[in-house]
């Protein structure tokens, strides 16, 4: 699936209370969600509308402390997915968005962008497409990057027929290819100006599946790929007026804490959707870490709540036929990242935040335990830096 849209959590990332003895009979998750009124009614809509169950004792070892370690885990991580669906369940849906957008300004989009030029990854479709369309009717010079060139000049059809926009160049480039990210990076700096790169494509591979360099697909395409092409524009970036880096993360990615120990999922039961939320959370520590440094650029990352896309309808079936009379449009979704990447008041909010509906939220959920450590942090670039330097062209 595509970066940015909808993530929910895996089969079994909501453990039904009858069924959770093997967590703990006393944790505060279980007791707070056994017993009836309207918090259970919750619950039971929650239940019902996942997509199915995760694998079991994906950190079990044998051995009493392990098992008792086991069951503290799986409590937190029971916890953390309750929470988080209940949210979403009230604010990434339709109704959500329809809730929050009575605030919003409608003149922050009342904005001419002609003569500022704005790169999309992942733009043929869903998030991506519906961004780059609403920033052409605004007379933005778009770079859509896209891997797929027969879906990329549909959508660049489209959205010239649409807007009557000319201004819209085709990028054709693999996202979990880090040489040619190298390549196509330093090309474009020779060619072009760039105001904007809002880092949208990302995938969800629920297979561990190898690239061609041997990096696993997932934090290929979403952290590394996302870590490479922006490291690599930042200079291009620095040389324009009120340059901007925009990520399409996930809401996804509370639920995980920053894990810097096995970045490639070499040592766990694979499970496509709990890496997926991974990279997702390392995205938005990325765009924490390069607001700290980058002081003339403004950084932001944003989840789009849970919107109705392509990816959502192929990747998972089960879920969109039970939420897709509650899912938000692909216009709704795009919308905060519209507003990150053209309005002047988005320039004004502290440089490295996390969006939902044009405001910033918390990047971790309440008693969730999902705060990492600056050395950790610290970790994770050195290590992204380390990976991508043995890839860039000498």
């Amino acid at each position: 699936m595509g970066c940015g849209d909808t993530w929910v959590p895996a089969r079994g990332s909501l453990p039904h209370p009858a069924h959770s003895t093997q967590l703990s009979a006393t944790s505060a998750p279980t007791a707070a969600l056994q017993h009836t009124g309207p918090r259970r009614q919750l619950w039971v809509r929650a239940r019902r509308s996942l997509p199915g169950r995760l694998p079991a004792g994906r950190l079990f070892n044998p051995g009493g402390g392990a098992v008792l370690t086991q069951r503290r885990r799986g409590a937190m991580s029971w916890y953390r997915n309750t929470v988080w669906f209940l949210t979403g369940l009230r604010e990434y849906t339709r109704s959500g968005y329809d809730s929050a957008s009575k605030h919003f300004v409608p003149a922050d989009l009342e904005v001419n962008v002609t003569g500022r030029s704005f790169m999309i990854t992942g733009a043929n479709s869903g998030i991506g497409k519906a961004t780059a369309m609403e920033i052409a009717k605004r007379g933005g010079t778009l770079h859509l990057v896209c891997r797929n060139k027969e879906r990329a000049e549909e959508a660049k059809r489209e959205i010239t027929t649409e807007t009557g926009n000319q201004n819209i160049f085709l990028h054709i480039l693999d996202m979990s290819n880090p040489k040619r990210i190298w390549e196509f990076a330093e090309k474009f700096k020779t060619e072009h100006k760039l105001n904007v790169l809002i880092n949208n494509a990302g995938c969800m591979v629920n297979r561990r599946e190898l690239t061609e360099d041997g990096l696993e697909k997932n934090f290929a395409t979403n952290t590394l790929g996302t870590y490479i092409l922006t490291t690599a524009l930042l200079p291009l970036l620095a040389n324009e007026d009120d340059p901007r880096v925009i990520i399409v993360s996930s809401g996804g990615m509370l639920v995980q804490k920053l894990d810097v120990s096995d970045l490639q999922s070499e040592n766990v039961t694979f499970d496509g959707t709990m890496v997926y939320a991974q990279n997702k959370r390392q995205q938005v520590v990325l765009t924490e870490q390069w607001a700290k440094v980058h002081k003339n650029i403004h950084f932001s990352a944003m989840h789009p709540g849970w919107a109705d896309t392509p990816a959502v309808r192929s990747a998972m079936p089960e879920f969109y036929e039970k939420m897709k009379n509650k899912l938000r449009t692909e216009a709704q979704g795009a919308d905060t990242v519209v507003w990150l990447a053209i309005s002047p008041a988005a320039a004004k909010q502290t440089s490295g935040l996390f969006f939902q509906d044009r405001h910033p939220v918390s990047t971790h959920l309440l008693l969730a335990r999902t705060y990492s450590s600056p050395e950790e942090e610290e970790k994770l670039i050195e290590a992204l830096e380390e990976l991508s330097q043995k890839f860039k062209p000498a």
